[in-house]
């Protein structure tokens, strides 16, 4: 990594940033990767998807990074993802490049999230996803099918369709690559020895467990090529009982190095333990073996990078909770974070990086004011359901911002969090309605 001026003499988040590979971000802020279900019902990035990615690249963030582009159209994190789960065709191969030039169109970077979403497929989508092991999401409310194990042969092909999808977006105009690892994802499921139960060579061992991974990182760094970015999203842990911890990703980060990967963004959590959100899962959150700054820090995931940072010398990319520009800057200076990823608040403040920039000091903070229930109501959430669907319908307050910033150009922020869901559910429903017709056309 390599700074243009010394970042005590300047604005420290307006320092670019040059990757192992020779690739130069234009600054320290990035657009975090954000789920927007505006995908036609092909699968295919869609008018009002570029739309929305041409309001961020004018928003002055250095890098974009796309929500989930998945591999396979049976695994979808949500209705409305983008797919390339093939060869891409003349269609979809335009779509991907009208989008890629909305979405550099300010000169900033613009990198493919790419995932498969495992057993974290709604049902509505596929009743029996394949996973490492046929173990069932622990959430109530049967929103999720029974996973059956994936054999070794459909492990390989998944290894195949990551550099394919990755060689597309490539040929498209994007200027490079993430490899989503992170949120209980499939990746993660292999990481984690709760969802990992396998015998095989792809189970067991913190090495086997990263089998999956490390060989996806070397197929697709095959099929980009040496000097184009490839990055990594990944759990500093999942926070829970016996699953993939502190140690195990520190480990995986200094195999990820030792790959040529250029960045890795530092997450946590899945759904069953909802950390990247900064909410409580069904669970007691498992403690990590780490000496943390602050209990109060803003930022989720700093202390777990900084920590990273005294063993690896990759870049890493910090996402979550960040609000105020003197936070961002302190993690910048002090070597915690190389990258900070911004999220929630573009889902209505799309030029936040352009502000923080000019000197802007804080971010919205809309999370404070959103909620499903009324005051006299929230005792309910001492029940566990009652408080996962409460962070699920709070969430699609901003699916529903980003609906209507691609639509309008205009966030909406009188939508109630009840209101929002309700579109989000009807909008979900429409989309898998159209994919069916398309599936049996």
């Amino acid at each position: 990594m390599d700074m243009d001026t010394d970042m005590t003499h300047s604005n420290p988040l307006a320092q670019t940033l040059t990757l192992p590979c020779g690739s130069i971000i234009p600054n320290r802020l990035c657009k975090a990767a954000m789920t927007e279900g505006l995908a036609t019902p092909e699968g295919l990035p869609s008018a009002a998807l570029n739309r929305l990615y041409g309001i961020w690249s004018d928003g002055g963030a250095g890098l974009l990074l796309s929500g989930n582009i998945q591999i396979d159209g049976d695994h979808l994190e949500r209705p409305g993802n983008v797919i390339i789960d093939g060869e891409p065709n003349e269609a979809l191969q335009k779509a991907l490049s009208t989008w890629a030039q909305a979405a550099t169109r300010g000169g900033n970077q613009f990198w493919a999230q790419i995932s498969h979403a495992g057993r974290q497929t709604q049902k509505m989508v596929n009743p029996k996803p394949k996973a490492p092991s046929a173990i069932k999401l622990g959430l109530p409310g049967g929103q999720f099918g029974e996973p059956e194990a994936l054999s070794i042969e459909e492990i390989e092909q998944i290894v195949k369709r990551f550099a394919l999808a990755s060689r597309a977006v490539i040929d498209a105009g994007f200027t490079g690559v993430q490899i989503h690892a992170a949120h209980g994802y499939l990746i993660s499921q292999f990481l984690s020895p709760r969802s990992n139960v396998r015998e095989d060579k792809y189970g067991g061992s913190l090495e086997n467990r990263a089998r999956l991974l490390l060989s996806i990182i070397a197929e697709v760094r095959l099929a980009i090529g040496k000097d184009t970015p490839l990055a990594v999203k990944l759990n500093s842990a999942d926070f829970q009982k016996g699953g993939f911890d502190f140690a195990d990703s520190l480990q995986v980060l200094q195999w990820l190095e030792v790959a040529g990967v250029d960045l890795v963004e530092i997450s946590g959590g899945t759904y069953e333990q909802p950390k990247l959100l900064g909410v409580q899962g069904l669970e007691a959150e498992e403690k990590q073996d780490l000496a943390l700054s602050t209990s109060t820090r803003e930022a989720y995931f700093v202390d777990f990078a900084q920590a990273m940072q005294d063993k690896v010398n990759i870049p890493l990319m910090v996402t979550g909770g960040f609000r105020r520009r003197e936070v961002m800057e302190q993690a910048v200076i002090n070597g915690s974070a190389d990258m900070i990823g911004l999220g929630r608040p573009l889902c209505v403040q799309t030029d936040a990086p352009k502000q923080l920039l000019a000197g802007e000091s804080e971010l919205e903070r809309f999370e404070d004011e959103l909620k499903l229930l009324p005051t006299w109501l929230e005792f309910l959430l001492k029940n566990n359901t009652m408080r996962m669907i409460a962070t699920s319908m709070v969430q699609f307050w901003y699916y529903a911002q980003l609906n209507s910033l691609a639509h309008t150009g205009e966030a909406n922020r009188k939508l109630t969090v009840f209101q929002a869901s309700k579109s989000v559910f009807s909008q979900q429903n429409s989309w898998m309605k159209a994919r069916r017709q398309v599936d049996s056309a």
